[in-house]
């Protein structure tokens, strides 16, 4: 699959509907048994076993941070130990702001191709070019690096300089281009009109999520007029989630009441409601969310909430169906765990934990010929170790998840903006909000 990011999403929030915790834990544990002690003892001898007599010396700090990472990754696939290094990067990406050169780019032929800079950025400014192929980072060859890897060399602190090395249609010889990082701040939403239609994509839920998709609306309605548009369009494939609060703060932005999502944990009392309060953003004008296999967690909460209260339809595939919430627990001033700590529940009292949301208009988006084997299906149910979810069947989760870089092939979109407009009809368009599965 041809992957392409932002200078932001290095180790997306795979569906991390995160809820961060303030303090360590302090709650008390039950008291560990007998065997418990015995087993923590085995541990403690294997180690200096390990480190007295391993034919080389090895890291002490590696030994027991993989330790640490076997335990967490025995419980699930999204509970795992944060080193400084991911922590860091953690809550650089739940900020939506980073030090970089802010360019968008995916890999091709070994290459790091610029998709497009970033207006205002430091990349822009200096003279990188959409097109542009990144052959060398300060020197040091792109061939033989991953794009994640290429992508952490150009990110860095602010008011450091890297020398860019690029290829460009038309120019003899490469160029060489010297550009000092800044502060990047990435828009989790990005927003146009089509016409007489309000498109929306979310691209993760980060803290500036629910202040971007806001902003959008405003912008969208007093530019078609409020009188003229159709409904919007909300895109949320390929959406790997983020956070908690602003899946709720984006289900809010189009109810005027009941429940968005509820999260259960392992004790009753830990169960915890969300509520939408009055006033919908878009004045109740129609709405369709999109959504593929890529899209998880914070993603499908939004989903699911609208769908549920029958305030929108959703059109596409099958998302990707991871219903767990992580909680980020800091251990010291540098290092957290990230622990699944509960599930998350539709309004309806659903949950989606290996089955996925799935679309009251089924379209799927055609794959292109150069792509097909490439691109695979998506699903929490795939995953090795996932939590079993109580809905699951032999069906799973998740889809393919691609998406036309072009909108004008997008089948998906086209067939959203063709039930807005009246082209086209579908018994699921517009939904009944008076049918609603769920009494408010």
């Amino acid at each position: 699959m041809i992957r392409k990011v932002t200078l932001l999403a290095v180790g997306a929030l795979m569906g991390a509907a995160s809820v961060s915790a303030i303090n360590a834990y302090g709650g008390s544990a039950n008291a560990a048994g007998t065997e418990t002690y015995r087993q923590l003892a085995i541990f403690g001898n294997v180690f200096e076993r390990v480190r007295a007599q391993y034919v080389t010396p090895p890291e002490e700090e590696k030994l027991i941070e993989s330790a640490i990472n076997g335990m967490l990754t025995s419980l699930d696939p999204h509970s795992s130990y944060l080193n400084q290094e991911a922590a860091d990067d953690m809550r650089t990406q739940t900020r939506g702001e980073f030090g970089g050169l802010g360019i968008e780019v995916t890999m091709e032929d070994e290459l790091v191709k610029v998709i497009t800079p970033i207006d205002e950025t430091p990349a822009a400014k200096a003279g990188v070019l959409a097109g542009d192929f990144i052959s060398e980072i300060d020197g040091e060859p792109v061939r033989g690096l991953t794009l994640g890897e290429a992508v952490d060399k150009m990110r860095g602190p602010v008011n450091t300089s890297i020398e860019l090395t690029v290829l460009r249609e038309g120019a003899d010889q490469p160029i060489k281009i010297k550009v000092v990082r800044d502060i990047i701040a990435v828009k989790a939403v990005r927003y146009r009109v089509e016409e007489d239609v309000g498109y929306l994509r979310v691209i993760s839920f980060t803290e500036k999520t629910y202040d971007d998709l806001s902003d959008a609306i405003e912008k969208i309605t007093a530019e078609v007029g409020k009188d003229k548009l159709k409904g919007f369009v909300l895109d949320l494939r390929l959406n790997p989630g983020g956070l908690l609060d602003q899946a709720i703060s984006v289900s809010d932005a189009f109810l005027d009441r009941g429940e968005i999502v509820s999260t259960r944990g392992r004790n009753p009392e830990e169960t915890r409601r969300f509520n939408s309060r009055p006033g919908d953003l878009t004045g109740g004008k129609p709405v369709i969310v999109m959504i593929n296999g890529g899209s998880a967690s914070a993603s499908e909460i939004v989903a699911g909430a609208l769908q549920d209260h029958k305030r929108a339809t959703v059109l596409g595939t099958t998302s990707f169906g991871k219903g767990s919430v992580q909680t980020i627990i800091p251990l010291d001033a540098k290092t957290a765990l990230r622990l699944t700590t509960a599930l998350y529940y539709t309004p309806s009292g659903t949950s989606i934990q290996g089955t996925g949301i799935k679309p009251d208009i089924r379209i799927e988006e055609p794959v292109p010929e150069e792509l097909r084997g490439r691109v695979q299906p998506a699903g929490e149910s795939e995953l090795r170790g996932h939590i079993q979810g109580e809905n699951e069947s032999d069906e799973g989760s998740g889809s393919i998840a691609y998406v036309p870089p072009d909108p004008k092939d997008d089948v998906q979109l086209g067939h959203a903006l063709d039930l807005l407009r009246g082209v086209k009809t579908d018994p699921a368009f517009p939904p009944n909000p008076d049918q609603a599965a769920i009494k408010n």
